[in-house]
């Protein structure tokens, strides 16, 4: 199914228990974060806080906090079902690529029309993002939160960053934290290798004003495209309507000709003068660390848009697991059958949270060559984001990547140093704290497949323990008789 807007999903996860309301009181200034921090490392629900002090409006969290949460998004029983159907689409586009037929072609494509047509958002005329277009209000009548005590300041932790490219007109939306400066300018904490710092590039060359704007709560699959690794020049509201199985409503933003989630709570247009930076930061952030604080542009408010009764959306981050691992997760499940088309020899892939998100990647391949796990590696550091990961660790295919104790095991027995470990230079995230400069840095690929000749191991290598599946099926058939 497809929800109507933020609250269509928030009475769902209500009507399952995934939701619980907050009816004392809190205060968005550590409160809520100490409240938030406790309830997500228990793998608690959703919790919408109906008085939060400072602002008339109600706060809701951790609404994609978990992986049932995560699939519900998607209208979808799991992540992986929904994998899976992503793996059909991509099978039978592959396959008429390969040897396109008329004949099979046609009759096979209709039940994939719904699919087709839901990536192209439709345009909404009235949207409920501008039943109230409050011109006096600013960032200080929203509950904005100060998540951790050495943060610089309070920061809007789930905003959907909506921009377009000066030459092409094309639309972006992207995730970027905005650290509150005062009731009319925030920060705007957009990374050099994303999207909305490649179009204010473009602004700046041209000495021009950028235009902004900011859409808070929306159809939690328009929230999650914000974050996914797409192609560069996809609109992540045709990817949100892909998961959704319905097109994504957009609207014009009323200072601009930037489109924003038509079901939007919220939505705060300004711009951003390119020859402005300001210091931004710290900030507790996804990696358990405060990342350092650094310039960047300014956003000027210059008017809100919102719902008659909005709820404010926000996030924490910090050490994991916390509402954005789960949120990893699904970009974890749902892209691996792309990856799998572009790299057959994969078999599975696991990013374990302890590796906040891209830091470490954890893949199984059917190995056929010499070299064949240095050749994916190579491939995953060139694979968008990807490119940050600090550790690539492969294995064999029948290894289960879900035990991460099986995967050290094999690590650990499997490595020679000087053979295994391979050293590779290039991007890292800003926020990655350890390398000697900012954004580049080192990352490190293991290997630990099984080797033979054809790659310097001249020895035979062992089998693995494994009992008789005779003897399994035997003890498992008397295992009440043995009284344990």
């Amino acid at each position: 199914m497809a929800y109507d807007d933020l609250q269509d999903f928030l009475a769902a996860l209500e009507a399952r228990g995934e939701l619980r309301r907050i009816k004392a009181e809190v205060d968005p200034e550590l409160e809520i974060t100490e409240i938030a921090d406790r309830v997500m490392r228990a793998g608690g629900p959703a919790l919408l806080f109906e008085r939060v002090r400072g602002s008339r409006w109600p706060l809701v969290i951790n609404a994609m906090g978990s992986e049932a949460r995560m699939a519900l998004a998607f209208g979808a029983e799991s992540l992986d079902a929904k994998a899976a159907e992503i793996e059909g689409h991509i099978a039978w586009l592959w396959k008429q690529l390969r040897g396109f037929s008329l004949l099979s072609a046609v009759p096979e494509a209709l039940p994939r029309l719904p699919a087709a047509l839901s990536l192209l958002p439709k345009r909404v005329a009235r949207p409920i993002c501008r039943e109230v277009i409050a011109e006096d209000e600013g960032f200080d009548s929203l509950p904005v939160l100060r998540c951790w005590p050495g943060d610089g300041g309070r920061f809007l932790t789930l905003p959907v960053v909506c921009t377009r490219d000066p030459d092409t007109g094309a639309q972006n939306m992207g995730m970027y934290r905005m650290q509150v400066y005062d009731d009319r300018t925030a920060g705007m904490h957009w990374h050099l290798h994303k999207d909305g710092a490649h179009f204010f590039q473009k602004y700046r060359e041209r000495g021009e004003m950028m235009p902004v704007a900011v859409a808070l709560g929306s159809d939690p699959a328009v929230t999650y495209a914000s974050t996914a690794p797409l192609p560069e020049g996809l609109w992540e509201a045709a990817f949100a309507g892909f998961l959704r199985g319905k097109p994504a409503r957009v609207a014009k933003a009323t200072l601009s000709d930037i489109e924003v989630p038509a079901d939007a709570e919220f939505v705060l247009e300004g711009r951003v003068d390119p020859a402005e930076s300001r210091l931004e930061g710290p900030f507790g952030d996804h990696t358990g660390y405060y990342s350092l604080p650094d310039q960047y542009p300014v956003f000027h408010l210059e008017r809100i848009t919102r719902r008659k009764s909005p709820v404010y959306p926000a996030t924490i981050v910090g050490r994991p697991p916390k509402e954005d691992c789960w949120m990893a997760k699904a970009t974890e499940r749902l892209f691996l059958p792309l990856l799998k088309q572009l790299c057959p020899e994969i078999a599975d892939l696991r990013m374990p949270i302890e590796g906040v998100f891209h830091n470490c990647v954890v893949v199984s391949i059917r190995k056929r060559y010499p070299g064949q796990a240095r050749k994916v590696m190579n491939f995953l550091w060139g694979m968008g984001q990807m490119m940050y990961a600090k550790l690539i660790v492969v294995v064999d295919a029948e290894v289960d990547l879900r035990d991460l104790s099986e995967v050290a095991w094999r690590a650990f027995n499997n490595v020679d140093a000087r053979r295994d470990l391979v050293v590779s230079d290039g991007p890292l995230d800003a926020l990655d704290h350890s390398s000697p400069l900012p954004r580049y840095g080192a990352r490190l690929g293991v290997d630990a497949t099984r080797k033979g000749p054809d790659e310097g191991h001249l020895r035979g290598w062992p089998e693995a323990l494994a009992m008789d599946g005779r003897i399994v099926e035997l003890v498992s058939r008397r295992w009440a008789e043995y009284g344990l």
